[in-house]
């Protein structure tokens, strides 16, 4: 059992001042934390977990108080409900050479954190408040990090030095509005999944299924374009191209996660057919944007924005605009040529003269007929 310790009752503080409602103490140990949420009015049941069964009969037996009930559980492992509060004073020193589960968090000391994080949202209220302390040794940073990559704000309530190279930090963190958003609905398991020139991409789970979250940056100066984006995809998803849109809100767009290899990785390990089925599908659709005035600017280079699974889907429209001079079909004949060596050890024998001349062609008349010329260069 992991004994009060300075860490303990900094903690301890924050729990008198802002525990409320029904509250979880999670890895509770000594049980510090519990006591002192439920002597705390305005506080109705706590439930405390730890990982290890002997602290929790432990505290069974040294504990009496009707408000609290313990349980063993690692993490959420055996929690169902949802709280007002969620305490968590975790294991947040990096791993040791033995092995103490009450301070080792992991190799870089914030891995039980992470973990924790992953899935509190979903046992907390919209309102709600998690209290969280941890250690410099753990790298403030990352923990910043972590926090945000799960659609949480956070607020430093105290941080204090210890000694030695240390400075202990408590954190109240609360659900964003977009967390709160998506939670509302419908969406689960929101996490960060990267940051992209103009949108940050989170994905989550809708009716059992991944999506993709795509919001507006705020930090580049640049607004408008997940809502273009938005605009674009509602016209192209009619046409079958895109992933299909789940929801739209201003400034973000949940769509469908697309799996799958990006178009060059996929090349480089199918077969011919299978290549040629692909390349002919994202031709077919480079067409349906030029017949609808529509250029996406990337496909001269669309090594990101093609991903193959059964199908080719394109991704990615932010700079999709409409123009009396659309280059998709041209643009993605650069790229055919540019892969020219990839394709040839794939046994396709391009032409590049003939296909440029073909490119041409097409651009003069963007027709049925000269699409199918380009296409035979396949063949």
């Amino acid at each position: 059992m992991y004994e009060p310790r300075e860490d303990s009752y900094l903690l301890q503080k924050f729990v008198k001042k802002c525990a409320r409602g029904l509250v979880l103490d999670v890895g509770t140990g000594s049980g510090i934390q519990a006591v002192a949420a439920a002597e705390k009015p305005g506080v109705e049941k706590v439930l405390a977990v730890d990982i290890d069964r002997k602290v929790i009969l432990q505290n069974q037996k040294a504990i009496d108080n009707k408000k609290i009930v313990f349980r063993a559980s690692d993490l959420f492992s055996n929690v169902k409900q949802i709280f007002d509060t969620i305490i968590f004073n975790p294991p947040y020193l990096p791993s040791v050479k033995v092995r103490d589960i009450t301070v080792d968090g992991g190799r870089k000391g914030c891995e039980v954190i992470e973990r924790f994080l992953a899935d509190a949202s979903e046992h907390l209220e919209p309102e709600g408040s998690i209290l969280l302390l941890f250690s410099s040794l753990t790298k403030k940073d990352k923990v910043d990090e972590i926090i945000s990559d799960c659609a949480f704000v956070s607020e430093l309530l105290e941080e204090r030095y210890i000694g030695g190279f240390e400075t202990l930090y408590v954190y109240q963190i609360k659900k964003s509005s977009l967390l709160k958003w998506l939670e509302k609905n419908g969406i689960s398991g929101i996490k960060k999944f990267m940051k992209g020139h103009r949108g940050t991409i989170y994905t989550g789970i809708h009716n059992r299924r991944k999506v993709a979250i795509k919001v507006q940056r705020k930090d580049i100066g640049v607004e408008g374009t997940v809502n273009r984006e938005a605009n674009v995809l509602k016209k192209l998803n009619k046409k079958g191209i895109g992933p299909k849109i789940i929801l739209i809100a201003s400034d973000m767009i949940v769509y469908e996660f697309i799996k799958g290899d990006f178009i060059e990785k996929f090349i480089e390990k199918s077969l011919k057919y299978k290549i040629r089925e692909v390349l002919v599908e994202v031709f077919r659709q480079c067409f349906v944007l030029d017949k609808m005035k529509l250029n996406k600017e990337e496909m001269h280079n669309p090594y990101k924005h093609v991903i193959v699974d059964i199908h080719p889907v394109m991704v990615d429209f932010e700079r999709c605009k409409p123009t009396v001079d659309p280059k998709n079909v041209t643009q993605f004949c650069q790229y055919i040529m540019l892969l020219k060596p990839v394709l040839d050890k794939k046994g396709f024998k391009i032409d590049k003269e003939r296909l440029m001349n073909l490119a041409r062609e097409y651009k003069k008349r963007m027709t049925e007929r000269n699409l199918q010329e380009i296409l035979s260069i396949l063949n």
